[in-house]
């Protein structure tokens, strides 16, 4: 039995989303923008995929800016946020410790460019505290970017409450909501965001295929110049079969939602237990109330992670340390480092998250044969450090 635990890196393409797809691909070939029948036909497959994208975080479809996926949503979102404030003397962004590198080093690309970059701490939950946006904000913030969900521990943000202190300020709102879409009900409005990131291969759609929520009025400069796609905010030509199906993967998500976080939930309780029962020595990081419904990250003592994923990979089982792996070297999480954790335990977690296709049978699988594989690491690392004592 092979076993796939990493639906946060990607997701199984739906099969209605891949025949979508594929009709597409083979039927819709004209360029959206063009006026004759063979270009409205996709534009209306667009505006229908624009809808449903809408829907899904209740939004307006005119509110939807079709992009590549979510790192360019989220460089559209403060790059463009960034160019129209500018002018204003508005030159501070605030970003939390805890971001996706897309807005890490978005805002370091900014920060050379003589922006103030101003970044939030989590606590041991990787919760940002809303007290210490209020202690940092002030009239010169442009942009506060906080992630909805957190992509290797899965902890959902109090976004509301963080927008509304920056609109306080009149600041603007952006969150990245590519770990969140298509797994919790979401509603732009009662989030307070002016920007939202999304991106399809997240909720079972094709890669290369994604969108950025900009609310109604807000001031934003393309950072793609060329044609007057996308309301003039998106250069190039839509991707039309891969946008396709993202329409189809919203659709799903918005029929399926409410159940299939109920059973991905029940799955992943499941799968957390009986790794905390049947191995000494494991622990969940992060939140284990205030998170999506498909992720834990474990930590397990002496072992080190990228050894115990190669070792999981062997039995058939994919998961992921949630980190960067970087010419054989395990570089520690940034996010758990953020947290507080010491040194060793940002290099020994790894990430199990669950989704579409997920099984009892595959838990009970990865339950049945962890604690062996982290009982021989521990053995061999054991004898490792015992013959380095005597050779010193």
């Amino acid at each position: 039995m092979r076993v796939y635990f990493d639906y946060n890196a990607t997701t199984p393409l739906s099969p209605e989303a891949a025949d979508a797809v594929a009709r597409a691909t083979r039927d819709l070939f004209g360029n959206a923008s063009s006026v004759h029948h063979y270009g409205q036909q996709a534009k209306a497959v667009l505006d229908e995929a624009r809808s449903a994208t809408a829907e899904l975080i209740h939004a307006d479809p005119s509110e939807i800016v079709f992009t590549s996926g979510g790192t360019e949503a989220d460089n559209l979102a403060i790059r463009g946020a960034a160019e129209a404030l500018e002018p204003t003397g508005r030159r501070q962004l605030i970003v939390s410790d805890i971001e996706h590198e897309a807005v890490l080093n978005t805002a370091k690309a900014l920060a050379r460019r003589g922006w103030t970059v101003t970044t939030l701490p989590v606590d041991r939950s990787g919760i940002v505290s809303p007290d210490q946006l209020r202690a940092v904000i002030s009239d010169q913030t442009a942009l506060v970017s906080v992630m909805h969900a957190n992509n290797e521990i899965g902890t959902i943000q109090r976004i509301a409450e963080l927008g509304a202190i920056a609109h306080e300020r009149g600041a603007l709102m952006h969150t990245d909501a590519v770990q969140s879409t298509g797994k919790i009900p979401m509603d732009v409005k009662a989030m307070s965001v002016d920007l939202l990131a999304l991106s399809a291969h997240k909720f079972n759609g094709p890669k290369g295929a994604g969108a950025l929520f900009v609310k109604r009025g807000t001031r934003m400069l393309p950072t793609m110049t060329g044609g007057k796609h996308e309301r003039n905010r998106r250069a190039g030509t839509e991707n039309v079969p891969a946008l396709v199906g993202l329409g189809v993967a919203a659709r799903l998500s918005v029929g399926k939602m409410q159940a299939e976080a109920i059973r991905v939930a029940a799955l992943r309780d499941r799968l957390e237990e009986g790794i905390l029962r049947g191995v000494p020595g494991s622990a969940v990081n992060g939140s284990r109330t205030d998170r999506v419904p498909n992720t834990t990250n474990v930590s397990f003592d002496r072992v080190e992670a990228e050894s115990l994923l190669i070792a999981l990979d062997l039995e058939g089982v994919a998961v992921s340390t949630g980190s960067a792996c970087s010419s054989g070297t395990l570089e520690p999480s940034h996010v758990l480092r953020a947290m507080g954790f010491p040194a060793h335990r940002t290099q020994n977690s790894l990430r199990f998250s669950l989704g579409l296709f997920s099984t009892e049978e595959e838990v009970d699988r990865v339950v049945a044969v962890l604690p062996a594989l982290v009982e021989k690491l521990r053995g061999l690392t054991k004898k490792t450090s015992q013959s380095r004592a005597l050779s010193g």
